[in-house]
């Protein structure tokens, strides 16, 4: 009897050691593509969720409930018939809620600047010490920025680790002719998001991130008023990101991904918070005004 409980307790550390570290969902799509043989983008689809799920992206042992869930989906706008595609990206993640069944959005991108090859049935090779493949390279700037947002919300800063990761992969094709990856592509680009995620300047938005997931949504379930309290009186720090910066990707990220969702948590509050919530949301984020302005009409 004792020897089966040690075998079955070697058994789930043996899954545990094992386990990755995303859960990652990836839809190739192409309405573009006049072909009646969609077998390369179901091969493609594959072999992308495969690299994804099989790669250990983080330092730390991941049990496999605790696997990051993201989807990549990718739309392709144009293939050659052989292994050249274009393709629009656009990258998800999401952190459950202690306690609840919600689910709250960390990242949601949109790669417009992604061309690469594929040949069915080849092997996907990445090193972190130089450039093999723009498709491997892009798959794993993204896995490491998810892993680094999820680590910023359970700790303080500890994604630092991840997003140092994602900036050498950043360096590493600075040699190569694919778009995305340098300063004068465009200022909304895979070059500005590691370099935000990586500057200084943001701290105060990473240090927000922590203090809004683990002391604010965290606690909602268990007493939703306090956690809104938490999260109202830390806003104020949105109104000194620097959203004026040439390449300020990172402010536009996160207040795509949380608008809606602080609209939600402030309509349930009372009038004198709902007002605060409203100015500094308004102030913060100018774009999403429009969505603000529910809070007024409640």
């Amino acid at each position: 009897m004792k020897k089966l409980a040690v075998y079955i307790i070697l058994i789930c550390f043996s899954t545990g050691i094992n386990a990755q570290d995303l859960n990652a969902r990836v839809q190739v799509l192409s309405p573009k593509i006049q072909t009646t043989n969609k077998r390369v983008f179901q091969s493609l689809e594959t072999a992308m969720k495969d690299f994804l799920n099989g790669h250990k992206w983080s330092a730390d042992q991941i049990m496999p409930q605790e696997r990051i869930d993201c989807t990549f989906t990718f739309n392709i706008t144009s293939w050659d018939g052989s292994n050249n595609f274009s393709t629009e990206l656009q990258v998800q993640s999401q952190r459950p809620i202690f306690n609840s069944s919600y689910t709250t959005t960390l990242l949601n991108v949109n790669d417009k600047d992604f061309d690469f090859t594929y040949t069915e049935g080849q092997s996907l090779d990445f090193n972190d010490q130089n450039f093999q493949s723009n498709l491997t390279s892009v798959m794993a700037f993204y896995a490491y920025v998810i892993v680094g947002m999820d680590y910023d919300t359970f700790s303080k800063f500890g994604g630092t680790p991840y997003f140092a990761a994602a900036q050498n992969i950043v360096n590493n094709a600075q040699s190569t002719s694919y778009k995305g990856w340098k300063a004068f592509d465009s200022n909304l680009n895979r070059y500005w998001l590691a370099e935000n995620l990586n500057n200084k300047v943001y701290n105060n938005l990473r240090g927000f991130m922590y203090d809004y997931h683990r002391n604010g949504l965290d606690l909602m379930s268990e007493n939703a008023d306090k956690g809104r309290r938490v999260i109202s009186g830390i806003l104020p720090v949105l109104t000194q990101v620097d959203r004026q910066r040439i390449g300020a990707m990172l402010p536009l990220i996160f207040f795509t991904a949380k608008a809606d969702e602080l609209v939600g948590i402030f309509s349930k509050a009372d009038l004198q918070e709902k007002n605060q919530a409203l100015n500094v949301l308004t102030q913060a984020d100018p774009s999403n005004g429009n969505k603000y302005q529910v809070l007024q009409r409640n």
